[in-house]
């Protein structure tokens, strides 16, 4: 990195703010004109005098053409707490524009099996009395809840659908947790932003301590602490990158076990069992199709799932790629789907079925493509699943404004390629991104069709709870926007121990053996990211 002004000019500034008997004022007006930040203390108080506003984005840039989100991720995240990195590969194979990078967040709402409440209620509570200032400088998402909603939290929107009791995987059924700082890499610009926003609404919070004779909280306050949080961000970046360290999840070992010797919790012979179950109630006119899932788990050997995260990143670029970290367990996801998307009042989602291998040659898959885009049961079920997200949208959108942008394209991954479509609609007035989501999650595409009904059939095949597979990762932006994708590709990790899952549709002419390779396919780039892992930290160590 280089910073505008020189590390001796920053260094200086720095020890002026620690001095003893320093003027405070002077000191942060020296840190303050070092860092070149976007906001001086009188904009933030003539913001604050306006009223519009509650919440004020303030940031420094930095040029970034060496550092990577990886050793940005790792030097910012160098810390105990929540932290997160997310990246994007737009259709799998074109770079998107920004990553972002967020570590200690202010609150952190965690709901388990024994709550009762909607969390997104909760979420919406923290959210709904905030008034960013926008800025043109900067990205749609500067902040705000981060997180993921399980699967078995579909209980709180559809209450007739009840998940299995027992939990192979002892974590939250959802987390969320506000961010006010983060960090944002422009690849385009091959910059880099320290953004924190500045909690205005905090002046009206403690006017009560304030008049009681309590110090209370001031413009010049906030505007400090924005300051000295930026300025403790970027001596971590401007710092070296932090030695690893195995994460305490991971054990010690001979050898990561290989994909046909996970231990899978149904087995082929069950969940081909589910194939011919699922297909007796199609029959029987119950259902037009259903998505049963195994699970898969194995013992991570000298490694940690950050680096399973990195080799991930490289073997499966996807459009949703992250990393999130709540210290006794991680996320690890490369998804290629979006779940629903909200951003200035109109909703998107992108139904993905339609699956096939990847050829070895540009011929042979070229020809595969084809071969999947003529298939007359692949054909019939993606359709189905476009019409099931016309009818989730339809919902919450106004009338006559849902439409199929994008129709039956095909997108290529690592090791398969996909059926995708776009399908999008204007939110209703009377309606929030909330309910967007609600009427969305889960997807067709993890649940089936009727969704109600193909949800209850499956939870009775399921003998455990999904937890985070098929359920949701994402954002609720201070902005009043959502992005969110669907948890597949995605691995947990806890006690040193890797959690793969994966499922696929079945339909009338379903076959229960191609439909058990199909699951072990969707697989494969997480189980090769553990190998490949495993390699690099075993060269690293015969390095050292």
């Amino acid at each position: 990195f280089f910073p505008r002004k020189s590390a001796s000019d920053l260094n200086s500034s720095r020890r002026m703010t620690t001095h003893a008997n320093g003027d405070s004022k002077m000191d942060i007006e020296k840190l303050t004109e070092a860092l070149e930040v976007s906001l001086t203390l009188a904009e933030l108080q003539a913001a604050a005098k306006g009223g519009k506003y509650n919440v004020v984005p303030i940031f420094t840039e930095m040029v970034a053409d060496i550092d990577t989100p990886v050793t940005v991720y790792l030097k910012v995240g160098n810390c105990n707490g929540p932290k997160f990195l997310f990246e994007s590969v737009a259709g799998g194979e074109n770079i998107a524009r920004y990553s972002f990078i967020g570590v200690k967040p202010y609150k952190v709402m965690e709901f388990g099996s024994e709550n009762k409440c909607d969390p997104l209620r909760v979420i919406e509570k923290e959210l709904k009395d905030i008034r960013l200032m926008p800025n043109r400088k900067l990205p749609d998402f500067t902040g705000g809840a981060v997180g993921y909603v399980g699967y078995d939290c579909v209980r709180f929107f559809e209450p007739t659908v009840q998940v299995p009791k027992e939990k192979a995987l002892d974590i939250p059924d959802c987390i969320f947790s506000l961010y006010s700082t983060v960090v944002c890499i422009d690849r385009v610009n091959h910059t880099m932003k320290i953004i924190y926003n500045i909690p205005l609404y905090r002046l009206n919070d403690y006017e009560k301590a304030a008049e009681k004779g309590g110090k209370g909280v001031t413009v010049a306050s906030l505007y400090e602490d924005a300051i000295r949080e930026i300025d403790s961000v970027r001596a971590r970046l401007e710092g070296p990158l932090p030695k690893h360290k195995l994460n305490k999840t991971a054990s010690n070992g001979s050898k990561t076990q290989d994909m046909k010797d996970m231990k899978s919790n149904v087995g082929q012979k069950g969940y081909e069992g589910f194939v011919d179950t699922l297909k007796k109630h199609i029959k029987m006119g119950d259902i037009i199709q259903a998505v049963p899932s195994q699970r898969l788990q194995c013992q991570l050997v000298d490694v940690d799932a950050f680096d399973v995260y990195r080799q991930l990143r490289m073997i499966n670029p996807s459009p949703y790629m992250f990393f999130m970290d709540y210290d006794s367990f991680q996320i690890v996801g490369a998804s290629p789907e979006l779940l629903v998307k909200c951003v200035n009042g109109v909703v998107t989602t992108h139904p993905i079925a339609g699956t096939r291998k990847r050829g070895i040659t540009k011929e042979k898959d070229d020809a595969l493509a084809k071969e999947l885009l003529s298939n007359e049961k692949e054909r019939a079920e993606h359709i189905m699943l476009v019409d099931l997200g016309r009818n989730d949208i339809g919902r919450v959108a106004s009338p006559g404004t849902v439409k199929v942008d994008s129709l039956m394209h095909i997108e290529r991954y690592s090791h398969v390629m996909h059926i995708v479509s776009h399908v999008s609609g204007k939110l209703d007035k009377s309606k929030t991104m909330y309910d967007a989501f609600r009427s969305v999650f889960p997807a067709g595409t993890v649940s089936g069709a009727p969704k109600v009904k193909a949800m209850q059939l499956v939870n009775r095949l399921e003998p455990q709870s999904r937890g985070i597979y098929s359920g949701a990762v994402g954002f609720f932006s201070f902005s009043g926007n959502m992005d969110t994708c669907i948890a597949i590709r995605t691995l947990a990790v806890k006690d040193g121990v890797a959690h793969l899952q994966a499922g696929g549709g079945i339909v009338f002419d379903s076959e229960p053996t191609p439909e058990y390779e199909e699951t072990m396919n969707k697989m494969r780039a997480l189980g090769k990211a553990i190998q490949s892992a495993q390699r690099m930290v075993r060269k690293r160590k015969n390095r050292a």
